[in-house]
């Protein structure tokens, strides 16, 4: 279609480059990005106070610790016995494989049954349990006697989720049969790469179908229904998670909002730029208001998401549990057939 006005003649994805000219990342980008550094830290818990966790003698204690963190301090006692006096009291502290937590280079322990792990990671997940022992002096006639308590903890690493973003966006144009359909989706594709090529994201599962729609109050419409995924793992995304290995999901999480935000700018400049920069309408040109985004996550290896055994931390990706495995990056544990794989975080039966 020519352009009026000695406006040069369009050719598929003319209008697109002008628009990604305009926001000056045809090239990569500017580098910069508004996605935010915050960091969210939680420790998903049935009762905290001041980052303790207290036990409780009627049922185990979930709590959940993010990969390489440190976590809460779990405490030996629930929270009404801590406020009372205790005598003599003692604590002995059992890991998930049944021995005794004194020493350990990964814990940290207090002389008031305070423990900590330190440096989280997948073999440390399991039952933590602590016995409290402490004596009752009768007042009249100072007889002393013993009692116990035990207190469980079951403490799950988790992992983010890692993000990424399916994309549906929709152009009019001419006929379905059109050479410049195929044309003009390559360079859309082209340009969407470009425009994040410097966050190591990319456009994976690229796709588009011509379709007839009826409009109504108007006549036979033809329309490309364009589709694609927003990835945080072009090539090069490992050296990304080389320089910061202890929050990798959080780093390409960012980049990967961040390139969804520049594409959402891009598609939203198309109506102005349709309207400024072109006299002629392209016979190619998007459909005002048919961007739309869904969030798809992903969980690593060994881990997964459970919204029934895990509901406190459902939208975490958690160490698989003994008897169930994750080969690859979706978002369950399966079960193994042979249950004699009894650790945390297990690849494969």
């Amino acid at each position: 279609t020519a352009g009026g006005g000695g406006r040069p003649r369009w050719a598929p994805g003319g209008l697109l480059a002008v628009v990604a000219a305009a926001l000056g990342v045809l090239t990569g980008g500017t580098g910069g990005g508004s996605g935010s550094s915050h960091k969210e830290e939680k420790h998903f818990i049935d009762f905290t106070e001041n980052n303790y966790v207290y036990g409780n003698t009627k049922h185990e204690v979930d709590v959940y610790v993010k990969m390489f963190t440190n976590s809460p301090l779990l405490v030996c006692m629930d929270l009404a016995r801590s406020r009372e006096e205790l005598i003599d009291p003692n604590y002995f502290w059992i890991g998930p494989d049944g021995t005794n937590l004194k020493g350990r280079i990964y814990v940290n322990l207090t002389e008031t049954g305070k423990l900590m792990v330190m440096g989280f990671k997948e073999f440390m997940s399991g039952a933590y349990t602590c016995t409290l022992s402490h004596k009752i002096i009768e007042t009249t006639t100072q007889e002393e006697r013993e009692v116990f308590e035990e207190y469980k903890f079951m403490v799950y690493a988790y992992r983010e989720a890692d993000h990424a973003y399916q994309v549906f966006v929709r152009f009019t144009t001419k006929e379905c049969n059109l050479v410049a359909n195929s044309q003009f989706f390559e360079e859309l594709r082209k340009i969407l790469n470009n425009i994040i090529s410097d966050l190591t994201c990319h456009i994976v599962e690229s796709s588009y179908k011509c379709h007839s729609v009826k409009i109504p109050k108007q006549g036979l419409l033809y329309e490309l229904f364009v589709n694609f995924e927003v990835n945080p793992f072009a090539p090069g995304w490992e050296e990304v998670c080389r320089q910061v290995p202890y929050d990798c999901e959080d780093a390409t999480n960012m980049k990967v909002q961040e390139a969804k935000d520049r594409i959402g700018a891009f598609f939203s400049k198309q109506t102005y730029a349709l309207r400024h920069n072109f006299r002629a309408v392209p016979a190619i040109h998007y459909v005002d208001n048919s961007f739309s985004v869904t969030h798809i996550d992903s969980c690593r290896p060994g881990f997964g998401k459970n919204d029934i055994t895990h509901k406190n931390c459902a939208s975490c990706c958690v160490v698989c549990e003994p008897g169930t495995y994750s080969p690859n990056n979706e978002v369950t544990c399966q079960i193994c057939s042979r249950p004699q794989v009894q650790i945390y975080g297990a690849t494969a039966c």
